[in-house]
């Protein structure tokens, strides 16, 4: 199937005010895994153009707080409970700053970050595997216990081992694909639940 960048959910988007349609994605996980409620601290990696800050946002209402971080500048929010850091999640300041900034640890961590695709296969599985293992080590740092992680990932031969890594810190681990992901894409997530490891 040819990729259609202006699909029925990105028009969906447009109409309905999201940033991208991966707010779709990220609406289908909430409604299946119940990972965010009302009043929850979220950190949101690999946060731009602010689509799942948009659907944490709403979930978590006025009384919870949802920090995006990206590398890319991301346009500000008339939301108070949204902010906004521009920096890199890997960096030790990044994170001291995140944990400043909420106070205390946090309930979700949600993960949206891909690599920039090559097209060598095997380079881009290894750097999306990276990718996948830098999230849960922030999520290790930053998690209260009882919290929930989603980590975007790929198809590839070393999932296997990165789920026994997440079931090392989590109860429930379990992989899933949103409708609204491309047909074409090897994309899907990992949505791991009450998070258990001492920091």
């Amino acid at each position: 199937m040819a990729y259609n960048p202006r699909d029925s959910y990105f028009r969906k988007a447009k109409q309905e005010g999201y940033r991208s349609r991966a707010a779709y994605k990220l609406l289908a996980l909430q409604q299946r895994f119940r990972l965010l409620k009302a009043g929850d601290q979220v950190v949101d990696l690999g946060a731009a153009p602010g689509g799942w800050l948009q659907v944490a946002a709403k979930i978590v209402g006025p009384g919870g707080r949802v920090i995006g971080i990206d590398l890319q500048p991301i346009d500000g929010f008339g939301e108070p409970s949204i902010i906004v850091v521009q920096g890199d999640i890997t960096a030790d300041e990044t994170q001291q700053r995140v944990k400043e900034l909420l106070g205390a640890p946090v309930h979700c961590v949600i993960s949206d970050l891909a690599p920039k695709l090559s097209g060598i296969r095997d380079a881009d599985t290894a750097r999306c595997l990276e990718l996948n293992r830098t999230a849960l080590r922030v999520a290790a740092r930053l998690l209260k216990p009882g919290g929930n992680l989603v980590i975007k990932s790929f198809i590839s031969n070393d999932l296997h081992a990165f789920t026994l890594e997440l079931e090392r810190y989590f109860r429930v681990v379990e992989r899933t694909r949103p409708e609204a992901t491309r047909q074409a894409s090897s994309e899907f997530y990992f949505c791991a639940k009450d998070f258990f490891q001492a920091r």
